[in-house]
């Protein structure tokens, strides 16, 4: 669907406002998991192994609920879909809210799990519809709007949380260590309550938001209509099946290791700088410095995609950067090193708005069955951060940073170079072939 007249025009531009909208939602709940891991680390006294299944229960609520997701939005359609999305997301932000005060560890990762499956909805649908929205050859460019919008709550969200919830935590430490058991519980009964109350405030925006959002004017578009080829818009050429398609199972997987590496930098990161011995009255705010990294290359990603360079070729720069990084942030200490994880965010920024645009090109009416099986590779979120938090229990941490985000790096390469492209000339000629029949 491109945008090929003065009315068309105010009314993308309107959805585009829309959309951007649910991307600072996305941004907002998805990055306070890093500040979260300290939190739930003092609130349920946790070592690092089981205070990271905050970034695994959230991240597999894609793994698990993005296909039967896009079931959902083929009955409801994505205006809908995403209006319930919502609505999800909320009931799973007063459930943590409600289990952290009472004291449930397990009841506070259900909520996150929920608040995980809400967005798995969203994601299925408001991806494949900003790409869409337009020619896509330029949906990177509207993707990286929408990724400015999402990394602005990004950055501001771990800031807040550890201002209105982590600040003076070094001295917050040193009164549990001195509290004799009694004292210790109220303690972290006083401290659970100032997450409480912004969660459930939260839910009641959610709500808001989502009944805002069924009654906008933000347009219903059929995916089928906008995003195929000719030979797959010709009776009985059309494929049934993703397994035509190999270019998304590629894009899928490449969507695992880019989330992966996404999140080791963004929610990994404090933990990384505790593990350099630096205080937690900083690590806390760590995650918006790679925020602030993300934006920028947003920024810059913004500007030459695709005027100057395509959105793939972009993506190898990207993915050859998140490697000398990655080297930099091995081979230093102290604040450096930390620097050079926060860098990764620069690196990582374009990933997401270039995979996903190239991995559904073509898929016409498979475009939302598509856009569920990428953003079940969100799930990567779930896995290599785990894999850190478990080998750097046994091994040097900054050797398994290296071993763990370098092959992420080498893959995200190959996709570019290669991988979005299989597949591509069997299109191409069943489109020669499908064109050349309509001309005669």
């Amino acid at each position: 669907m491109s945008v090929s007249n003065a009315s068309a025009r105010p009314r993308h531009l309107g959805s585009i406002a829309i959309i951007g909208a649910l991307f600072f939602v996305f941004g907002f709940v998805t990055w306070l998991n890093g500040p979260l891991i300290t939190f739930v680390k003092y609130r349920f006294e946790l070592n690092d192994f089981n205070a990271f299944l905050v970034l695994t229960v959230f991240y597999l609520s894609y793994l698990f609920l993005a296909l039967p997701a896009s079931s959902i939005l083929k009955r409801t359609g994505m205006k809908k879909g995403m209006s319930l999305g919502l609505f999800v997301m909320a009931i799973g932000a007063f459930a943590f809210g409600e289990f952290v005060l009472r004291g449930s560890y397990p009841g506070a990762l259900a909520g996150l799990f929920t608040i995980g499956a809400g967005l798995a909805i969203l994601q299925t649908a408001a991806n494949p519809y900003i790409s869409i929205l337009g020619p896509i050859e330029g949906a990177a460019q509207r993707i990286a709007v929408m990724g400015i919008c999402n990394k602005i709550a990004g950055a501001l969200a771990p800031f807040a949380f550890a201002t209105l919830v982590l600040a003076g935590i070094n001295k917050f430490d040193a009164q549990l260590a001195a509290a004799t058991p009694a004292g210790r519980q109220t303690l972290l009964d006083e401290f659970a309550a100032k997450v409480h109350v912004p969660y459930v405030a939260m839910a009641g925006v959610l709500a808001v938001l989502a009944v805002l959002l069924l009654r906008s004017p933000l347009p219903e578009i059929r995916a089928e209509d906008v995003n195929s080829t000719p030979a797959d818009s010709g009776s009985g050429s059309g494929k049934k099946s993703l397994a035509h398609y190999p270019h998304v199972w590629l894009g899928a997987l490449c969507i695992f290791v880019y989330v992966g590496a996404e999140v080791m930098a963004g929610d990994a990161i404090g933990t990384y700088g505790a593990a350099l011995g630096l205080p937690p009255s900083e690590t806390s705010f760590f995650t918006t410095f790679t925020l602030i990294a993300m934006l920028v290359g947003y920024l810059v990603g913004l500007v030459v995609i695709p005027r100057f360079v395509s959105q793939q070729k972009y993506l190898a720069v990207s993915a050859v950067l998140g490697i000398v990084f990655t080297v930099g942030a091995f081979f230093t200490k102290g604040y450096v090193s930390v620097g050079f994880v926060a860098a990764l965010g620069f690196a990582n920024a374009m990933m997401w708005p270039a995979i996903f645009p190239l991995a559904i090109e073509g898929l016409g009416r498979l475009t939302e069955r598509g856009s569920a099986l990428l953003v079940m590779g969100i799930a990567g979120g779930a896995v290599i951060p785990q894999l850190f938090a478990a080998l750097k229990q046994h091994f040097d941490f900054q050797l398994v940073f290296l071993l763990l985000m370098v092959p992420c790096y080498l893959y995200i390469l190959y996709f570019a170079k290669a991988g979005h492209k299989v597949g591509l000339a069997h299109r191409a000629t069943a489109s020669a072939t499908a064109s050349a029949a309509v001309s005669n």
